[in-house]
């Protein structure tokens, strides 16, 4: 478990983080998104240890990052975006030294090393120099080091960088198999990725957590509420005049799309079950001999919410900054 109340770094007059709080459950993958700059790197490397924040609290497995910092680095195992290898040693030769690091016990480094050279499908390559590698094996090793001791926390910062599809396949399945007996944090611009692997999504814009919960949630909160899409069939004008009678509709729009059916985006009541107002509304539409070729809920995916989430920020800024502007210019007058 990772809990992260009040957290907040500066550089110098720069707050790249800013009361940043949340809470990763025993057991769950979650995905911490956000911009280049918006202090995602910043918190990982604070939860990790390798930072010291201004204010605020991490506990990993309730135990606090800052008063007890060995024995909560104990519970984490981190890859970073870029692993920390050393070149001129070979693939075991490295293992081995992290697992000394790690103070795992002298008899039980071998078989610990086999054990993750296995799961990240790099048995053969323990005897070849890490320069000799390519940058997806050179990955893969610095994920086996981080899985050495079998810590119950993980932090994955861009896993799957550096990888031919085949292989990004592979570690995604295995970043999920790791889900059942590990806690994750999964840091990646792979937004399909995060889709895919992660059961709870955490974004962060300019330092602050704005938007965080399942990818279907995320996708329900930021989707118009209770809207339709429909593609139908038919004259442009018949189809409006049966949806205006329609009962179901509290409003809608309705325009020709470019292969020739009629694309409609409508509200329905709130009140009304998802399922059985798809039921009656394809029935409604069958019974005026009106095709319907689609017709589901008008939900955004994750790539659609995070951009929304972050350049609705972004135009906040640029209203403010024009506000401020065209004040300055009146006062000037």
């Amino acid at each position: 478990m990772i809990e992260v109340d009040q957290l907040v770094k500066s550089y110098g007059a720069h707050k790249a983080v800013q009361n940043v709080s949340f809470r990763v459950e025993e057991g769950q993958i979650v995905g911490l998104l956000g911009p280049n700059g918006a202090g995602k790197s910043t918190t990982m490397n604070v939860i990790t240890g390798y930072l010291t924040p201004d204010s605020g609290s991490v506990r990993i497995q309730g135990i606090d990052i800052q008063k007890n910092p060995e024995k909560a680095k104990r519970q984490i195992g981190y890859l970073p975006e870029i692993p920390p290898l050393y070149l001129d040693m070979t693939v075991q030769e490295y293992l081995k030294f992290v697992a000394s690091l790690k103070k795992i016990p002298v008899k039980e480094q071998k078989k610990e090393i086999d054990r993750v050279t296995e799961a990240l499908f790099i048995q053969e390559k323990k005897t070849r120099l890490i320069k000799n590698l390519s940058k997806g094996y050179r990955q893969r090793v610095g994920f086996a080091s981080a899985l050495l001791g079998n810590p119950p926390v993980l932090i994955l910062d861009e896993p799957t960088v550096g990888l031919d599809p085949n292989q990004m396949i592979e570690i995604r399945q295995f970043i999920k198999e790791l889900g059942k007996e590990h806690t994750v944090i999964l840091s990646s611009h792979i937004l399909s990725e995060v889709s895919a692997i992660c059961d709870h999504i955490i974004i962060i814009d300019k330092g602050t957590v704005v938007a965080q919960d399942t990818p279907e949630g995320l996708s329900n909160a930021f989707s118009g509420k209770n809207q339709i899409h429909m593609l139908i069939d038919g004259e442009i004008e018949q189809v409006k005049d049966v949806l205006k009678r329609c009962p179901l509709f509290t409003s809608f729009e309705a325009k020709l799309s470019e292969d020739g059916l009629i694309d409609v985006i409508g509200k329905v009541g709130e009140q009304e079950e998802k399922e059985e107002v798809r039921k009656k509304l394809f029935f409604y539409m069958a019974k005026e001999q009106l095709p319907v070729y689609q017709l589901s809920y008008d939900n955004l995916s994750l790539e659609e919410v995070f951009l929304k989430v972050t350049r609705e920020d972004e135009t906040e800024v640029k209203e403010d900054k024009i506000d401020q502007e065209e004040t300055g210019r009146q006062e000037e007058n």
